[in-house]
């Protein structure tokens, strides 16, 4: 990671000037998208950085060390051309991600003042007080609003209790901000705010993170975007303000899509029309397609005619069934449709040369073993690719939970492009029996458990929405549920059995009218991943072992009788699910560990009927 450079250095005759930047740590290519993203806030050693945006990084992004990825299903999704690998910086690099020195408040632990990082005067390249001689330490808190924006702590109004809002935080009183710890507790109590003026008394931090702390200072977002730098001016947001730690998880949270590469697009061979598919939509004639194709490479096109007009045809299937213009919504379900359509119908590797990227196949064994389970259409998926993109981010909210509105670009100006992960594994791919799973859904009790978790979950996100009409809806279902808990007490139990750590495991759920499926699978950037392991555990009669072992395992919590007992979470919608059971990393889940129950797979002792597997255990 480097900082910005703050001033053009002049380069040789029609040279290209040299960055010469200071670097500052390092994070792994897969955290730029997950953990230490655009915008997000990275402590190295003793001091602290916000991630830049992405209006430099044409020019700051090498092409060797950022190469472009494709994807036409999730560029389609995302509105973009491609995807780029964040840079891989080796020691002989001379540039990688950007990032800009925040919060800009520090304090000296020796002399005690508190004020911006250039006031202390310190070395060129260090974060020392120019005086004492010893390392600055960043502000703790920061303040952030629901749209994205974050801001510095207005320490001269709290500790002068002054609604007045203004750029310098000494200059309007003449004195200056000191900051100390009076050490006898470790509570914000012992955090001293003071003011040399003497006008007002010396204050604790204590109180700072109500919800409405700063609101009683009659204090507003303003709109600072510290990400993108001076070239983004502030703009007057109006949103109330929240008190965070630096390190908090609430300050960055990323909003990430990702799509499976699936036939027709799995092999690679479409990658040099990346460019082209909006134009080439707009043409129906194939004479007309082969003479765009020819002025657009200049002579021959790398693709075959036929295979460009498979691609537009598959394209077009891929198009939400809407009169009206599609929400993302529909589009991303719509995806996902396809998904589970090429995951039920396979794709052999016979058939297919060494390029191909998807590899989905019938296992050999028999499987009515599965019936008595309610478990059906089991799919070895031999080679899989997986591309997972930074979209935007959110601060203070839940991005599951988040409209566009809520959702921080990336950047200033537009992109036709965005930061993306490509991993590479095997899964998994198993289905329920649609009768069996009618029968159960229609059973009153269930359908009146689902709805409470649906209810308890629906209050959050109507309490997180700033515009009700905007209300994202709860996804819970008894369908989705129960998928979504099978599959956690799948990757648990081959976690145990199968070897494989639980945060390396991934699920991804088909959950729908006309959906009812899941793909557990190891797409990982690591070596964890690839090896045939998983895709052994998909045999018929190894999966029913699992199954069953899995089931057994989930009808007893080392909590219960509380876990199974409880009222569903006013902030999860979960009833009977918790860490020692059923919850997995973060990681391995695409709902955030939101909207599980076991009893909904193992039945509750009081009902053993609840449960969609209790004949299984004998209920």
């Amino acid at each position: 990671m480097t900082p910005p450079r703050t001033r053009r250095r002049a380069g040789g005759q029609g040279a290209t000037p040299a960055h010469n930047l200071p670097r500052r740590g390092a994070v792994r290519r897969a955290q730029a998208i997950t953990t230490y993203g655009i915008g997000s806030l990275v402590a190295v050693d003793h001091e602290s950085f916000v991630v830049s945006g992405l209006d430099e990084a044409d020019r700051s992004w090498s092409n060797a060390e950022s190469p472009r990825i494709y994807e036409r299903r999730l560029a389609r999704l995302l509105d973009v051309d491609y995807f780029r690998l964040p840079p891989a910086s080796e020691d002989t690099s001379r540039d990688g991600l950007r990032v800009r020195r925040f919060p800009l408040m520090h304090s000296c632990p020796e002399c005690t003042e508190l004020q911006p990082h250039r006031l202390f005067n310190p070395p060129s390249g260090r974060s020392v007080c120019g005086t004492c001689e010893v390392d600055l330490v960043p502000s703790r808190f920061v303040v952030a609003c629901e749209a994205g924006h974050l801001d510095e702590f207005p320490y001269w109004q709290w500790v002068h209790r002054s609604p007045d809002r203004g750029s310098d935080t000494a200059g309007r009183c003449g004195g200056k901000l000191r900051l100390r710890s009076s050490g006898r507790t470790s509570s914000l109590r012992s955090i001293l705010v003071s003011c040399t003026c003497e006008r007002a008394p010396e204050v604790s931090m204590e109180g700072s993170f109500r919800k409405s702390a700063l609101k009683d200072l009659r204090l507003k977002c303003r709109g600072t975007r510290p990400w993108l730098g001076t070239s983004a001016p502030a703009q007057e947001c109006g949103l109330p303000l929240r008190t965070l730690q630096r390190g908090s998880s609430s300050v960055w949270q990323p909003v990430l899509k990702s799509a499976l590469s699936i036939p027709p697009w799995s092999h690679g061979r479409a990658d040099p029309l990346a460019e082209h598919w909006d134009a080439l939509r707009q043409i129906d004639n194939p004479d007309h397609i082969e003479f765009y194709l020819k002025g657009a490479f200049r002579g021959e096109c790398p693709v075959a005619l036929e295979e460009v007009m498979a691609l537009l045809e598959a394209e077009r299937e891929e198009d939400p069934d809407t009169e009206n213009a599609p929400s993302f919504d529909h589009r991303y379900r719509a995806l996902r449709s396809k998904e589970y359509e090429r995951l039920r119908s396979g794709n052999d590797e016979s058939e297919h040369s060494r390029e191909e990227q998807f590899v989905c196949e019938t296992p050999l064994g028999n499987q009515e073993v599965l019936g008595p389970l309610g478990v059906t259409g089991p799919m070895l998926v031999k080679k899989l690719r997986e591309v997972r993109a930074l979209k935007a981010f959110t601060r203070l909210v839940d991005a599951e939970s988040t409209t566009d509105a809520k959702e921080m670009p990336l950047s200033e100006a537009p992109l036709r492009w965005l930061p993306a992960m490509e991993v590479h594994g095997e899964g998994v791919f198993l289905r329920l029996s649609e009768d069996r799973l009618a029968a159960w859904e229609a059973a009153p009790a269930v359908a009146a458990r689902a709805e409470r978790m649906r209810t308890a979950h629906q209050r959050v996100l109507d309490e997180r929405a700033d515009d009700p009409s905007r209300v994202v809806l709860s996804p819970a279902t008894p369908r989705m549920v129960l998928l979504h808990t099978l599959a956690h007490i799948l990757i648990n139990e081959w976690s145990l059995e199968a070897g494989y750590p639980a945060a390396s495991l991934r699920e991804r759920l088909y959950s729908g009218d006309d959906m009812a499926g899941m793909l557990i699978y190891t797409a990982t950037s690591d070596s964890a991943g690839s090896l045939g392991g998983l895709v052994a555990q998909g045999e018929p009669d190894t999966l029913d072992r699992t199954v069953r072992s899995a089931l057994h395992r989930a009808a007893w919590c080392s909590a219960d009788p509380l876990c199974m007992e409880t009222d569903a979470s006013s902030v999860s919608g979960n009833l009977a699910a918790c860490h020692a059971c059923v919850m997995l990393p973060e990681t391995s889940c695409e709902h955030n560990n939101v909207l599980l129950d076991r009893a909904l797979l193992v039945g509750a002792p009081e009902d053993p009927s609840l449960g969609f597997f209790g004949r299984v255990l004998g209920h």
